[in-house]
């Protein structure tokens, strides 16, 4: 069985946003307040987070989270990695390290802010000797596109995508679910690969509805959802621009919005 767990499924600012507040969502429908994106895959008994939002302490708790067996990682932007630092409470619960898995331009940039809670060589006895419960770690591993890792037995392949501001991949889980990060356009390899598997369940980001310079808009992921054909689609990383019935009436049937706590299982 698979599980999904939308755990925030917001932008950067998340809805209501300081600046703007609600935007053009409706603030009496509870499905458009969000916070920034994570998003827990539980497969076969293992559970993978993909991004750590700075939402996640309350993500966690609203969800009952006390367990992970690995983070996967999109991008280096804030709203992705700032929650790597609430992963410590895991590492007391469990009393062993995480393993984070990216692209080694996210490992650079996590472990310079990070560099308290990154487990290596050079700290490792520290941490042993200390125990993993009294200072919080993780375990980096580098991945890199169009190559295939595995977390126990789960088989995970990285995918690059292109233009936003910072490189950012994608994740294609078990050869059945797509999870994108922000991104613009395909790479060509990542076009090929999805192709060939005929997914499932694939995540986009919608961050806002017409199209931006860092991001694609809706009518370009609709393109997008009528050349590789998934079963189903889910709509995450909303701004304020994007009301949850708007996008629902002006996408097909299996198309979807995502909404804070959204569950789905197969």
């Amino acid at each position: 069985m698979t599980k999904v767990l939308f755990l925030g499924t917001g932008a950067s600012p998340g809805v209501p946003s300081l600046s703007c507040g609600f935007g053009c969502c409706d603030p009496n429908n509870p499905k458009n307040v969000r916070t920034r994106t994570s998003t827990i895959y539980e497969i076969g008994g293992l559970k993978i987070l993909i991004d750590a939002s700075p939402d996640l302490r309350v993500q966690f708790l609203q969800n009952d989270v006390k367990y992970l067996d690995a983070i996967l990682i999109t991008h280096a932007h804030f709203d992705h990695i700032a929650g790597i630092d609430e992963l410590r409470e895991i590492n007391r619960i469990t009393k062993k390290p995480l393993d984070v898995y990216a692209p080694n331009y996210v490992i650079k940039t996590v472990r310079k802010r990070y560099a308290y809670m990154v487990m290596d060589k050079r700290n490792i006895k520290e941490y042993r000797k200390n125990g993993y419960e009294a200072k919080g770690c993780v375990v980096m591993h580098t991945i890199k596109p169009n190559h295939i890792f595995y977390v126990k037995d789960l088989k995970i392949e990285g995918i690059k995508l292109l233009g936003h501001n910072v490189p950012t991949c994608g994740y294609i889980i078990n050869d059945e679910i797509v999870h994108l990060g922000d991104f613009k356009e395909f790479s060509a390899s990542a076009e090929e690969r999805i192709m060939a598997i005929k997914p499932k369940l694939m995540v986009f980001p919608l961050t806002i509805i017409d199209e931006h310079r860092y991001h694609l808009g809706l009518e370009k992921v609709l393109y997008y959802v009528d050349k590789f054909k998934p079963e189903r689609v889910v709509l995450n990383h909303m701004a304020s621009e994007c009301d949850y019935d708007y996008v629902n009436v002006h996408t097909p049937q299996n198309v979807e919005p995502a909404f804070d706590n959204l569950k789905l299982e197969w």
